[in-house]
């Protein structure tokens, strides 16, 4: 699910930690302890859509990569670049430092936990667990408390910015841990993207679930407004300048308009996927006793949008949905390289 990066407003909760706010002997600091750590043990579990080009990004970076997916074809890259192969999570995460997952849910984190030959099985004292699924945050705090039953640590830190953030170097993580190991393993997740402390477990996957549900609401948003100027007579060319700046800004009209444009809708994120990620948000505002009605209308959107084209179609289908029931177009011709090729 698409979300918002740090150029919109967003600062790291610990401003002096990144890069471009730490000038002189910090910096040079910093820079220390990334070479210090240039050779750390790395296992990455799940080489997904995210988590495919955020490993590069760790190999790139010097570090010894172990990875592992259900698919061997996924790691035929990071192989290439020098990773090793592991079958299992307990090969993956049990020579490690550090430890990455990132898969679909809830119920593929808790086999690669709890399930036979998973990190349960293998991890021990001072190893980190990173986890990036989009989870339930109660689930998180859960899993983390029995990883440090095993004198390891264990940080969720699910991630934003879309496929092309994830293979730029800049996929914003929100972590929630104790501080110290964040602080600990930041030259390593930066290379990925900014890292933002939220506070203790569970509090990167409350973030995450808060990012997404702010990205549902703008993407159904989006496509009310553009559908309502275009079939009163804006023209959609002189609409898209005027309201992707001013009040109506957001990173949905900058990253995800063209989506739509060019019609493909962004099929790098799926709606099934959307599907598992507002039942999570929905879940979140229930636990926390929240209305959320703007919330609710919307899960009930990428519903309709999932039964009427089919959950393996992108995610912006929900704006397709709206153009179809008005009889509405938002084809707009341009050169629209899609996000995840740039």
């Amino acid at each position: 699910m698409g979300s918002t990066p740090p150029r919109m407003g967003l600062q790291p909760a610990t401003i002096s930690e990144s890069n471009e706010q730490r000038p002189g002997p910090r910096n040079q600091h910093r820079v220390q302890t990334r070479e210090r750590q240039s050779q750390m043990r790395i296992g990455f579990i799940g080489l997904g859509t995210m988590g495919g080009p955020a490993a590069l990004n760790l190999i790139a970076g010097g570090h010894d990569l172990t990875v592992c997916d259900l698919d061997p074809d996924r790691g035929s890259l990071h192989l290439a670049r020098g990773a090793r192969w592991a079958d299992t999570p307990a090969d993956a995460a049990k020579d490690a430092d550090i430890v990455f997952t990132m898969v679909f849910g809830p119920d593929q984190i808790k086999q690669i936990v709890r399930g036979e030959n998973g990190l349960l099985s293998c991890m021990s004292e001072g190893q980190i667990w990173v986890d990036m699924t989009t989870n339930q945050p109660a689930l998180a705090k859960a899993l983390a408390a029995e990883i440090e039953a095993l004198g390891a640590h264990a940080v969720d830190a699910p991630v934003s910015g879309a496929v092309d953030g994830a293979r730029t170097g800049n996929m914003p993580q929100f972590a929630g841990g104790d501080e110290d190991v964040v602080e600990r393993i930041r030259p390593v997740t930066e290379l990925m993207g900014p890292t933002y402390y939220m506070g203790g477990n569970g509090c990167g996957s409350i973030t995450k679930l808060a990012s997404n549900q702010l990205w549902a609401i703008h993407a159904t948003a989006m496509g009310e407004a553009l559908v309502m100027a275009v079939k009163s007579g804006v023209d959609l060319s002189r609409a898209w300048p005027a309201l992707k700046i001013g009040a109506s800004e957001s990173w949905c009209m900058h990253h995800d308009a063209p989506s739509v444009f060019a019609g493909h809708y962004d099929p790098s994120f799926t709606l099934d996927l959307c599907k598992k990620d507002m039942g999570l948000i929905v879940e979140a505002c229930d636990d926390a006793g929240t209305a959320a009605p703007a919330t609710r209308l919307v899960s009930e959107q990428f519903e309709k949008a999932r039964a009427t084209y089919g959950g393996d179609k992108g995610e912006l289908h929900v704006v397709k949905l709206e153009e179809d029931a008005a009889g509405v177009s938002l084809r707009l011709e341009g050169d629209w390289i899609p996000h995840w090729e740039k």
